[in-house]
């Protein structure tokens, strides 16, 4: 039994220092994307997975079309409030939601951010983000109610009634000032759960109490046949 234990707790630390190498390369990875030089945004025909192109910085140029923007409920460091996800049709053919950014409950409808409600041809820089269709905790997306707790690029795209082809991610539109102030981008926050390396000593630490139980049971063995 205390060789079972022994092997089972070795295996499981050995495959959290696994985990914890996969970990520390995705995050590297990552990085490397964010910091990278922005490259064009895909097409809506092109394959997006996580392990690729998630927080991918690309850039993309088109027009803002403000009437059918979306609010999705959010809590930043600057508190509570929306994500302004607009659709910007873009120069390819193609319409892209673009988070511009967080506002404050107080600048939610548009004339309370009159100046950033800016016409003809943009650029926009940002990280490429996957959709968000599971809606918030606890709280699911209320297309016909328009309250969204999640960037469901699809469900936006539906009740928008987007034209013409739709990519099936969104941008995270970067800390480039937006006249007025509002909404305020660049506040993507990159984060990975990392506990590898704590499980992996949790896990060595129980092989070595199960063979320093072994021990001790050899001991009062030999005690109990004297």
């Amino acid at each position: 039994m205390f060789a079972m234990l022994f092997a089972g707790f070795s295996a499981l630390g050995v495959w959290q220092v696994q985990r914890l190498a996969w970990k520390q390369a995705l995050i590297r990875q990552v990085d490397a994307r964010i910091h990278a030089a922005p490259v064009a945004a895909p097409p809506p025909d092109q394959t997006i997975t996580r392990q690729t192109d998630q927080y991918r910085r690309v850039v993309v140029s088109g027009r803002f079309d403000h009437q059918h923007e979306a609010l999705v409920k959010a809590v930043t460091d600057l508190g509570p409030g929306y994500w302004v996800m607009t659709p910007l049709v873009t120069d390819r053919g193609f319409t892209v939601l673009i988070n511009r950014g967080f506002v404050p409950s107080e600048r939610q409808k548009p004339a309370e951010r009159a100046a950033a409600q800016v016409e003809g041809e943009t650029t926009v820089v940002g990280l490429l983000r996957l959709t968000e269709p599971d809606g918030g905790f606890l709280r699911a997306n209320d297309p016909a109610g328009d309250r969204w707790f999640s960037r469901d690029v699809a469900g936006i795209a539906k009740a928008r009634g987007l034209a013409g082809p739709v990519a099936s991610y969104f941008i995270d539109a970067d800390a480039t000032p937006n006249p007025g102030g509002w909404p305020r981008g660049g506040l993507t926050v990159v984060r990975f759960a990392n506990s590898h390396l704590i499980y992996a000593l949790t896990w060595f630490g129980l092989a070595l109490m199960s063979a320093a139980g072994f021990v001790l049971f050899l001991r009062e063995e030999r005690k109990r046949r004297r």
